[in-house]
């Protein structure tokens, strides 16, 4: 038990890192020199605080809210605050004031060893003068930092947090980089692809897909956010550049790998950016793989479908909601219209005379491809000129420009036009023979022309859904007594029953049967 003369200390420690922790400046050599001190002066030990990974600019600390606490309960007792430096204190001229006044408000004298303080004007001058330098070095230090990171960000290394699908790895000749993260990885890449090439239509079908796949990180809800969803996927990190506005960095090409081409991120966000046959929407069920994709041949409206409660049991069925309609809330069974669509598609089977035809054809294409590619490449050489052209223009004009309204315009037009020029230079590297055989390419391409029924039954929801947008050109109609109306197919299709010499519809088995 003290006397009533004896002085109680309490000591305060604060490190800003952990990397603080490990060095000299850690909580534990802070707290050593502060007790040897405080044994010099003949106190006696009432508490330590600590606050650990704290920045010293911030007020409202941990620690330093429960040593306040405590001596506001001690109040009226010789107490003395001791801490090792006053940088440890605040490393802000305004927090450490403000942190002065309240210490001093339940009647606490600082200590250091590193400082004396006075209250007379000489003392208080030297403290403010510390404190400025404290603060000085804080922001110099944050200063340096920024400026560090800024110039790898320009070599084109990512300094900040590792987005989904990557993580940081030292490699050899490169330091610490991103590195790709799998299986999230590969399955942000079949995400890109996916939307790029059609087989997922918005991001409720990404959404449904990485649900699907218990190695994707899920939310509280065991659900992938649609809200991630929506900040991840439009970020070009994936696509090999880095973007960073606020410091004036846009379309750095980067040394990590990407996942995808930047032609495949930009038809992806054309695909998530455009209004498709069949929209998102939250409710899309394999339940009901038409919902969305078939019209109401009586008010032209999507139809819609539920489950409706019979005898014991749920029946499914599609109908009309709109009001006003005819047809509105008539039933037609789940099965019947599902079972006349694959009716539709087993009848998209080309004869043996198209598939030589277009044999011919493709192959002829595939020629004129690989000799056109020297005037393809001088073409892209002259529009990225063009583009750096109009580039430079606008840096004149931005530097020229003393309004922030036609600075921001300019930046943004800077910022397009350099991912159009990255994207032109992709495409012009990418000219070259394509990869495979043309026979072993075009017995690919046509598996899914010979019988696009065998892709709808394959039982893969995404798979079903890239077929709808593959096949018709628009949604279908139905009439509930007559069945579907004529469909307007995609282009391929289209092309095949051309050939075939129909108009325009489906092609009635006896003329597109196989020989």
């Amino acid at each position: 038990m003290s006397s009533a003369t004896t002085p109680i200390a309490v000591l305060y420690c604060r490190v800003s890192s952990q990397k603080q922790v490990k060095n000299g400046h850690g909580l534990d050599s802070q707290e050593h020199r502060c007790r040897e001190f405080t044994a010099y002066k003949g106190y006696e030990v009432g508490e330590v605080f600590r606050d650990e990974g704290v920045s010293g600019g911030m007020i409202d600390r941990p620690g330093m809210k429960a040593m306040l606490g405590w001596l506001r309960k001690r109040r009226g007792e010789a107490l003395r605050v001791i801490f090792d430096d006053i940088s440890r204190l605040a490393r802000d001229f305004e927090a450490h004031k403000q942190l002065r006044a309240a210490i001093g408000s339940v009647g606490a004298v600082l200590e250091s060893p590193s400082v004396e303080f006075g209250e007379d004007a000489d003392g208080i001058l030297v403290e403010n003068l510390l404190a400025s330098v404290s603060q000085h070095q804080r922001e110099k230090n944050a200063e340096q930092v920024k400026n560090r990171m800024r110039a790898r960000m320009s070599a084109g290394y990512w300094t900040f947090a590792p987005p989904a699908g990557y993580r940081f790895d030292t490699v050899r000749g490169h330091g610490r980089m991103l590195v790709r993260d799998e299986p999230v990885a590969s399955l942000l890449q079949e995400s890109f692809e996916g939307l790029a090439s059609g087989r997922f239509q918005d991001i409720s079908d990404v959404k449904r897909f990485l649900d699907a796949k218990p190695d994707f990180p899920k939310g509280k809800t065991g659900e992938v956010a649609r809200q991630s969803l929506h900040y991840i996927l439009p970020r070009r990190i994936y696509a090999g550049y880095l973007d960073l506005p606020k410091w004036k960095l846009d379309m750095v090409e980067a040394k990590h790998e990407p996942l995808v081409s930047l032609e495949t991120w930009r038809k992806a966000m054309d695909r998530l950016e455009a209004k498709s046959h069949a929209p998102e929407r939250k409710d899309l069920h394999l339940d009901f793989l038409l919902r969305g994709a078939v019209l109401c041949a009586c008010c032209g409206n999507k139809l819609t479908a539920a489950w409706s409660k019979g005898r014991g049991k749920l029946y499914p069925y599609y109908l009309c909601q709109t009001r006003g309609c005819d047809e509105k809330g008539k039933s037609i069974r789940k099965d019947e219209i599902e079972r006349e669509f694959e009716t539709i598609l087993r009848r998209l089977r080309p004869n043996q005379q198209i598939i030589r035809v277009m044999g011919v054809v493709l192959k002829n294409l595939w020629d004129q491809r690989i000799a056109g590619t020297k005037t393809e490449r001088a073409e892209y050489d002259r529009r990225i000129r063009k583009a750096e052209t109009e580039i430079d223009g606008y840096l004149d004009r931005l530097a020229a420009s003393t309004d922030q309204t036609l600075a921001d315009i300019y930046e943004g037009k800077i910022r397009k036009l350099a991912e159009e020029k990255a994207l032109l230079a992709e495409k012009r590297n990418a000219l070259r023979r394509p990869k495979g055989e043309f026979e072993a390419l075009y017995r690919t391409a046509l598996d899914f022309l010979l019988n696009p029924w065998r892709l709808w039954t394959s039982g893969r929801f995404e798979d079903q859904r890239t077929l709808l947008k593959l096949v018709l050109d628009a949604p279908l109609t139905y009439c509930r007594n007559e069945g579907y109306r004529t469909a307007e197919m995609a282009f391929p299709f289209k092309v095949l029953n051309s050939v075939a010499g129909g108009e325009g519809g489906v092609v009635e088995g006896a003329g597109f049967e196989p020989a």
